[in-house]
């Protein structure tokens, strides 16, 4: 019979590995991802947050199904000062055009969620491509501005997505604070909580619309960030747009 002998030590240094990397993909809400498909030489990140010295972040909202908390949702940020940015899905635009016109009358971001809210990072190509072209050119015709922000739904993404995107002119972006505000039996104050104990200066934060509790409680959020020292920019704004790099960490900073 053939014995095998296991180094202890190497074994427990791979597990710690596992464990610091396992660490790191909940940190950066990526958990459904798998740590080989992270790590792997090669691999495209997309901006889950800017290297920012200042106290600035962003509120982002993805529309995906209803519209009829949107007008709450902008009243609030029209009193608060805050311009923040919507990804839309392209057949909730055409569901929905006098709300995507009046995001954007109040000079907000109007970004792509993709035309059908699929997983793209399991689409050829062709047909990612189709998702990004087609929910542009719906946005832009109904904003009258060009879109050129992007988020996969279910921050699906692969190397093809990103690279995709780029090639039509879009950065794609994640968050790297989720709210959870979707997830069924969240409280206000669990949502409350976890955004603002998680905020960092350059954060990117998802929200969601037509959620039981976003809506309402936005001005909760915004009052304690701002009471916070934060002040706010849509993504549009707060990402470098030039002479970057993204780390592993999904972090965008300037090169050098």
């Amino acid at each position: 019979m053939k014995v095998v002998f296991i180094d202890a030590r190497r074994c427990v240094s791979y597990l710690l590995f596992i464990a610091l990397a396992v660490s790191i993909l909940v940190i950066l809400g990526i958990s459904h991802l798998n740590v080989t498909s992270v790590f792997s030489p090669g691999r495209e990140i997309p901006i889950y947050y800017v290297d920012c010295p200042e106290k600035k972040v962003a509120l982002t909202f993805d529309c995906a199904w209803g519209a009829s908390d949107i007008p709450i949702i902008l009243d609030t940020l029209r009193k608060e000062d805050v311009k923040a940015t919507f990804f839309i899905v392209g057949q909730w635009a055409e569901k929905f055009p006098d709300t995507v016109r009046a995001i954007a009358k109040e000079g907000h971001d109007v970004a792509n969620h993709s035309y059908s809210h699929l997983r793209m990072g399991v689409l050829s190509k062709d047909r990612i491509r189709n998702e990004i072209s087609k929910c542009s050119e719906k946005l832009g015709e109904l904003s009258g501005r060009k879109v050129d922000l992007f988020r996969a739904p279910y921050g699906d993404y692969s190397n093809d997505v990103i690279s995709v995107a780029r090639d039509l002119g879009h950065f794609t972006i994640q968050w790297n604070v989720d709210s959870l505000d979707w997830k069924p039996g969240m409280s206000r104050n669990e949502i409350l909580n976890r955004v603002v104990s998680r905020v960092k200066p350059g954060s990117i934060i998802l929200f969601h619309n037509d959620t039981p509790h976003t809506a309402s409680l936005l001005p909760e959020i915004i009052s304690s960030l701002k009471r916070k020292g934060y002040s706010f920019l849509p993504v549009s704004q707060l990402i470098l747009r030039e002479n970057y790099i993204i780390d592993f960490e999904g972090k965008q900073k300037r090169k050098g």
